[in-house]
Protein backbone atom coordinates (compact mmCIF):
# COMPACT_ATOMS: atom_id res chain seq x y z
CA UNK A 1 0.00 0.00 0.00
CA UNK A 2 2.89 2.45 0.94
CA UNK A 3 4.75 1.73 -2.30
CA UNK A 4 1.73 2.00 -4.50
CA UNK A 5 1.15 5.30 -2.83
CA UNK A 6 4.83 6.18 -3.53
CA UNK A 7 4.31 5.70 -6.99
CA UNK A 8 1.52 7.76 -7.53
CA UNK A 9 3.22 10.38 -6.02
CA UNK A 10 6.32 9.80 -8.40
CA UNK A 11 4.17 9.43 -11.38
CA UNK A 12 5.86 11.87 -13.92
CA UNK A 13 2.50 12.44 -15.46
CA UNK A 14 1.41 13.85 -12.24
CA UNK A 15 4.16 15.42 -10.57
CA UNK A 16 5.42 17.44 -13.54
CA UNK A 17 2.43 19.84 -14.02
CA UNK A 18 2.39 20.30 -10.66
CA UNK A 19 6.36 20.90 -10.41
CA UNK A 20 5.21 23.62 -13.28
CA UNK A 21 2.48 25.46 -11.13
CA UNK A 22 4.22 25.68 -8.00
CA UNK A 23 7.41 27.32 -10.02
CA UNK A 24 5.06 29.66 -12.32
CA UNK A 25 3.52 30.79 -8.83
CA UNK A 26 6.38 31.54 -7.27
CA UNK A 27 7.38 33.81 -10.63
CA UNK A 28 4.77 35.76 -10.25
CA UNK A 29 4.97 36.12 -6.37
CA UNK A 30 8.73 37.07 -7.36
CA UNK A 31 6.97 39.97 -10.13
CA UNK A 32 5.06 41.73 -7.52
CA UNK A 33 7.73 42.37 -5.29
CA UNK A 34 9.64 45.18 -5.04
CA UNK A 35 13.23 45.75 -7.09
CA UNK A 36 15.38 46.80 -9.84
CA UNK A 37 14.92 43.52 -11.60
CA UNK A 38 10.92 43.57 -11.24
CA UNK A 39 10.96 47.38 -12.42
CA UNK A 40 13.02 46.40 -15.68
CA UNK A 41 10.83 43.63 -16.35
CA UNK A 42 7.63 45.37 -16.41
CA UNK A 43 9.75 48.66 -17.88
CA UNK A 44 10.76 46.21 -20.57
CA UNK A 45 7.09 44.88 -21.09
CA UNK A 46 5.97 48.62 -21.29
CA UNK A 47 8.12 48.80 -24.32
CA UNK A 48 6.82 45.48 -26.06
CA UNK A 49 3.22 45.88 -25.39
CA UNK A 50 3.41 49.77 -27.07
CA UNK A 51 5.33 48.14 -29.93
CA UNK A 52 2.60 45.80 -30.36
CA UNK A 53 -0.36 48.36 -29.81
CA UNK A 54 1.06 50.40 -32.35
CA UNK A 55 1.48 47.23 -34.54
CA UNK A 56 -2.39 46.58 -34.03
CA UNK A 57 -3.27 50.29 -34.87
CA UNK A 58 -1.21 50.19 -38.45
CA UNK A 59 -2.92 46.53 -39.31
CA UNK A 60 -6.62 48.03 -38.17
CA UNK A 61 -5.56 51.23 -40.13
CA UNK A 62 -4.72 50.00 -43.25
CA UNK A 63 -8.20 50.12 -43.95
CA UNK A 64 -9.89 51.74 -41.21
CA UNK A 65 -10.00 55.90 -41.13
CA UNK A 66 -7.66 56.86 -37.79
CA UNK A 67 -11.40 58.47 -36.16
CA UNK A 68 -12.74 55.12 -36.36
CA UNK A 69 -9.51 53.31 -35.13
CA UNK A 70 -9.41 55.77 -32.00
CA UNK A 71 -13.22 55.50 -31.51
CA UNK A 72 -13.03 51.57 -30.79
CA UNK A 73 -10.15 52.08 -29.14
CA UNK A 74 -11.02 54.05 -26.42
CA UNK A 75 -14.63 52.12 -26.53
CA UNK A 76 -12.62 49.02 -25.69
CA UNK A 77 -10.58 50.28 -23.47
CA UNK A 78 -13.60 51.79 -21.02
CA UNK A 79 -15.39 47.91 -21.63
CA UNK A 80 -12.33 46.42 -20.43
CA UNK A 81 -12.15 48.86 -17.30
CA UNK A 82 -16.11 48.67 -16.16
CA UNK A 83 -15.63 45.06 -14.72
CA UNK A 84 -12.61 46.47 -12.30
CA UNK A 85 -14.76 49.56 -11.74
CA UNK A 86 -17.48 47.50 -10.71
CA UNK A 87 -15.29 45.42 -8.45
CA UNK A 88 -13.80 48.43 -6.56
CA UNK A 89 -17.38 49.91 -5.80
CA UNK A 90 -19.35 53.26 -6.55
CA UNK A 91 -16.95 55.19 -5.02
CA UNK A 92 -14.35 55.30 -7.50
CA UNK A 93 -17.61 56.33 -10.09
CA UNK A 94 -17.57 59.52 -8.02
CA UNK A 95 -15.42 62.56 -8.85
CA UNK A 96 -15.15 66.20 -7.37
CA UNK A 97 -13.22 67.47 -10.98
CA UNK A 98 -15.77 66.51 -14.06
CA UNK A 99 -14.19 69.81 -16.10
CA UNK A 100 -10.77 68.30 -15.78
CA UNK A 101 -11.74 64.99 -17.23
CA UNK A 102 -13.64 66.96 -20.02
CA UNK A 103 -9.95 68.23 -20.90
CA UNK A 104 -8.63 65.23 -20.66
CA UNK A 105 -10.85 63.77 -22.80
CA UNK A 106 -10.58 66.21 -25.51
CA UNK A 107 -6.89 66.31 -24.99
CA UNK A 108 -6.76 62.98 -25.32
CA UNK A 109 -8.74 61.91 -28.19
CA UNK A 110 -6.68 64.48 -30.03
CA UNK A 111 -3.69 62.76 -28.99
CA UNK A 112 -4.91 59.57 -29.80
CA UNK A 113 -6.59 60.35 -33.44
CA UNK A 114 -3.41 62.02 -34.50
CA UNK A 115 -1.33 59.18 -33.36
CA UNK A 116 -3.45 56.79 -35.17
CA UNK A 117 -3.45 58.41 -38.43
CA UNK A 118 0.14 58.97 -37.97
CA UNK A 119 0.70 54.69 -37.24
CA UNK A 120 -0.64 53.85 -40.00
CA UNK A 121 1.40 55.81 -42.39
CA UNK A 122 5.06 55.93 -41.02
CA UNK A 123 7.30 52.98 -40.17
CA UNK A 124 7.34 51.64 -36.66
CA UNK A 125 10.65 52.56 -36.33
CA UNK A 126 10.07 56.05 -36.50
CA UNK A 127 6.43 56.36 -34.87
CA UNK A 128 8.87 54.66 -31.58
CA UNK A 129 11.18 57.46 -31.81
CA UNK A 130 8.47 60.07 -31.90
CA UNK A 131 6.88 58.72 -28.91
CA UNK A 132 10.21 59.44 -27.15
CA UNK A 133 9.68 63.15 -27.75
CA UNK A 134 7.07 63.42 -25.27
CA UNK A 135 9.15 64.96 -22.64
CA UNK A 136 10.56 67.22 -24.74
CA UNK A 137 7.29 68.60 -25.06
CA UNK A 138 6.65 68.45 -21.48
CA UNK A 139 9.64 70.59 -20.01
CA UNK A 140 8.44 74.27 -21.82
CA UNK A 141 4.69 73.30 -20.95
CA UNK A 142 5.80 72.66 -17.09
CA UNK A 143 7.80 75.98 -17.19
CA UNK A 144 4.70 77.56 -18.36
CA UNK A 145 1.73 76.07 -16.72
CA UNK A 146 3.47 74.87 -13.90
CA UNK A 147 5.82 77.50 -12.88
CA UNK A 148 8.43 74.71 -12.38
CA UNK A 149 12.28 75.77 -12.56
CA UNK A 150 13.88 74.59 -15.55
CA UNK A 151 18.00 74.85 -15.77
CA UNK A 152 19.78 75.47 -18.90
CA UNK A 153 20.89 72.02 -19.01
CA UNK A 154 17.45 70.93 -19.47
CA UNK A 155 16.79 73.75 -21.90
CA UNK A 156 19.96 72.72 -24.32
CA UNK A 157 18.59 69.14 -24.13
CA UNK A 158 15.52 70.31 -24.89
CA UNK A 159 16.67 72.41 -27.55
CA UNK A 160 18.81 69.26 -29.23
CA UNK A 161 15.79 67.37 -29.16
CA UNK A 162 13.61 69.62 -31.18
CA UNK A 163 16.50 69.64 -33.77
CA UNK A 164 16.54 65.63 -33.94
CA UNK A 165 12.66 66.57 -34.67
CA UNK A 166 12.81 68.32 -37.17
CA UNK A 167 15.54 65.84 -39.27
CA UNK A 168 12.99 63.06 -38.50
CA UNK A 169 10.43 64.98 -40.24
CA UNK A 170 12.07 65.54 -43.18
CA UNK A 171 10.59 63.03 -46.14
CA UNK A 172 13.03 60.02 -47.22
CA UNK A 173 11.80 61.00 -50.67
CA UNK A 174 13.25 64.57 -50.57
CA UNK A 175 15.04 66.11 -53.11
CA UNK A 176 15.83 69.75 -52.39
CA UNK A 177 18.44 70.80 -49.79
CA UNK A 178 18.39 69.40 -46.27
CA UNK A 179 15.89 70.59 -43.86
CA UNK A 180 13.31 71.44 -46.67
CA UNK A 181 9.71 72.76 -45.22
CA UNK A 182 8.25 71.68 -48.62
CA UNK A 183 8.59 68.07 -48.34
CA UNK A 184 8.14 66.65 -45.01
CA UNK A 185 7.09 63.08 -43.57
CA UNK A 186 3.57 63.65 -43.56
CA UNK A 187 3.29 61.07 -40.88
CA UNK A 188 6.42 62.53 -38.57
CA UNK A 189 4.07 65.24 -38.36
CA UNK A 190 0.80 63.44 -36.93
CA UNK A 191 3.10 61.87 -34.84
CA UNK A 192 4.44 65.20 -33.74
CA UNK A 193 0.77 66.53 -32.99
CA UNK A 194 -0.35 63.64 -31.13
CA UNK A 195 3.28 64.00 -28.90
CA UNK A 196 2.36 67.99 -28.21
CA UNK A 197 -1.19 66.89 -27.17
CA UNK A 198 0.07 63.73 -24.77
CA UNK A 199 2.52 65.88 -23.37
CA UNK A 200 -0.70 68.64 -22.58
CA UNK A 201 -2.15 65.36 -20.96
CA UNK A 202 0.14 64.92 -18.90
CA UNK A 203 0.59 68.27 -17.61
CA UNK A 204 -3.15 68.09 -16.72
CA UNK A 205 -2.71 64.16 -15.02
CA UNK A 206 -0.01 65.61 -13.03
CA UNK A 207 -2.40 68.57 -11.55
CA UNK A 208 -4.85 65.67 -11.19
CA UNK A 209 -2.68 63.53 -9.64
CA UNK A 210 -1.42 66.10 -6.46
CA UNK A 211 -5.24 66.57 -6.23
CA UNK A 212 -5.22 62.73 -5.23
CA UNK A 213 -8.21 61.60 -7.85
CA UNK A 214 -8.03 57.65 -7.57
CA UNK A 215 -6.30 55.94 -11.05
CA UNK A 216 -9.18 53.56 -11.96
CA UNK A 217 -11.56 57.03 -11.69
CA UNK A 218 -8.77 58.56 -14.14
CA UNK A 219 -8.87 55.92 -16.47
CA UNK A 220 -12.59 55.42 -16.64
CA UNK A 221 -13.55 58.63 -17.52
CA UNK A 222 -10.89 59.26 -19.64
CA UNK A 223 -11.87 56.31 -22.00
CA UNK A 224 -15.59 57.44 -21.39
CA UNK A 225 -15.02 60.96 -22.29
CA UNK A 226 -13.22 59.91 -25.31
CA UNK A 227 -15.61 57.49 -26.74
CA UNK A 228 -18.52 59.97 -26.15
CA UNK A 229 -16.11 62.88 -28.36
CA UNK A 230 -15.24 59.77 -31.26
CA UNK A 231 -19.00 58.87 -31.52
CA UNK A 232 -19.80 61.48 -34.52
CA UNK A 233 -16.17 61.54 -36.21
CA UNK A 234 -16.17 57.97 -36.36
CA UNK A 235 -20.01 58.03 -37.96
CA UNK A 236 -18.32 60.43 -40.83
CA UNK A 237 -16.13 57.96 -41.60
CA UNK A 238 -17.75 54.81 -40.67
CA UNK A 239 -16.67 51.21 -42.76
CA UNK A 240 -18.04 48.34 -41.15
CA UNK A 241 -15.50 46.56 -39.54
CA UNK A 242 -14.58 42.45 -40.29
CA UNK A 243 -14.33 40.02 -37.90
CA UNK A 244 -10.67 40.28 -37.55
CA UNK A 245 -10.42 43.65 -37.40
CA UNK A 246 -12.95 43.97 -34.32
CA UNK A 247 -10.40 41.31 -32.98
CA UNK A 248 -7.28 43.90 -33.18
CA UNK A 249 -9.56 46.76 -31.69
CA UNK A 250 -10.92 44.63 -28.88
CA UNK A 251 -6.92 43.87 -28.03
CA UNK A 252 -6.08 47.94 -28.90
CA UNK A 253 -8.07 48.73 -26.24
CA UNK A 254 -7.20 46.05 -23.92
CA UNK A 255 -3.65 46.73 -24.74
CA UNK A 256 -3.60 50.69 -23.72
CA UNK A 257 -4.81 49.49 -20.45
CA UNK A 258 -2.00 46.73 -20.16
CA UNK A 259 0.84 49.43 -21.22
CA UNK A 260 -1.02 51.91 -18.21
CA UNK A 261 -0.82 47.85 -15.46
CA UNK A 262 2.83 47.69 -16.08
CA UNK A 263 3.53 51.23 -16.09
CA UNK A 264 2.35 51.13 -12.00
CA UNK A 265 4.23 48.01 -11.56
CA UNK A 266 7.01 49.45 -12.53
CA UNK A 267 6.99 52.81 -10.89
CA UNK A 268 6.01 50.60 -8.02
CA UNK A 269 8.74 48.31 -7.71
CA UNK A 270 11.70 50.92 -8.53
CA UNK A 271 12.89 54.33 -8.82
CA UNK A 272 11.22 55.73 -12.53
CA UNK A 273 14.67 57.39 -13.29
CA UNK A 274 16.32 54.12 -12.75
CA UNK A 275 14.33 52.50 -15.90
CA UNK A 276 14.18 55.90 -18.19
CA UNK A 277 17.33 53.75 -20.01
CA UNK A 278 15.35 50.83 -21.08
CA UNK A 279 12.38 53.27 -22.76
CA UNK A 280 14.74 52.94 -25.64
CA UNK A 281 14.23 49.33 -25.69
CA UNK A 282 10.78 50.06 -27.69
CA UNK A 283 13.15 51.41 -30.63
CA UNK A 284 14.88 47.85 -30.84
CA UNK A 285 11.44 45.96 -30.60
CA UNK A 286 9.42 48.38 -32.75
CA UNK A 287 12.11 48.27 -35.92
CA UNK A 288 12.11 44.32 -35.70
CA UNK A 289 8.61 44.38 -35.89
CA UNK A 290 8.41 46.87 -38.30
CA UNK A 291 10.99 44.64 -40.80
CA UNK A 292 8.93 41.24 -40.18
CA UNK A 293 5.91 42.35 -40.87
CA UNK A 294 5.79 45.07 -42.88
CA UNK A 295 9.39 44.87 -44.57
CA UNK A 296 10.36 47.97 -43.33
CA UNK A 297 14.00 49.49 -43.05
CA UNK A 298 14.40 52.86 -40.69
CA UNK A 299 15.19 55.60 -43.27
CA UNK A 300 18.16 57.64 -42.74
CA UNK A 301 16.77 60.65 -41.71
CA UNK A 302 15.12 58.28 -38.28
CA UNK A 303 18.69 57.25 -37.60
CA UNK A 304 19.72 60.64 -37.99
CA UNK A 305 17.09 62.03 -35.24
CA UNK A 306 17.54 58.87 -33.45
CA UNK A 307 21.17 59.92 -32.60
CA UNK A 308 20.30 63.29 -31.67
CA UNK A 309 16.84 62.90 -29.77
CA UNK A 310 17.73 59.47 -27.84
CA UNK A 311 20.85 61.43 -25.95
CA UNK A 312 18.99 64.90 -25.43
CA UNK A 313 15.83 62.86 -23.80
CA UNK A 314 18.32 61.03 -21.41
CA UNK A 315 20.47 64.21 -20.75
CA UNK A 316 16.95 65.35 -19.49
CA UNK A 317 16.40 62.13 -17.19
CA UNK A 318 20.07 62.15 -15.94
CA UNK A 319 20.30 65.72 -14.78
CA UNK A 320 16.39 65.30 -13.41
CA UNK A 321 18.27 62.13 -11.16
CA UNK A 322 20.46 64.68 -10.00
CA UNK A 323 18.20 67.47 -9.17
CA UNK A 324 16.18 65.09 -7.33
CA UNK A 325 19.48 63.66 -5.29
CA UNK A 326 20.78 67.41 -4.31
CA UNK A 327 17.32 68.50 -3.48
CA UNK A 328 16.85 65.46 -0.87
Amino acid sequence: MSNRSNTTTLNPTVALPALIWARLLKTCGWLHKKGYLQGVFWAIMVCCVSSCNDTLTKFAGSRLEGLQVAFFRFFFSMLTLLPFMLYKGAHVFKTPRPSFHSLRAILGYAAVVCWCTGVAITPLSAVSLLAQTVPLFVLPMAFLILREKVGWQRVMATLAGFIGILVTLQSPERSTSFLSFTELNIGAIWLIAAALSFAASDILNKIMVGHEEHPLTMLFYFAAGTTLIGIVPAWLVWQTPTLSEVFWLFCLGGGANLILYCLIKAFTATDISALTPYRYVELLVASSFGFVLFGEVPTIMTLMGAAIIVPATLTIAVYEVRVQKSER
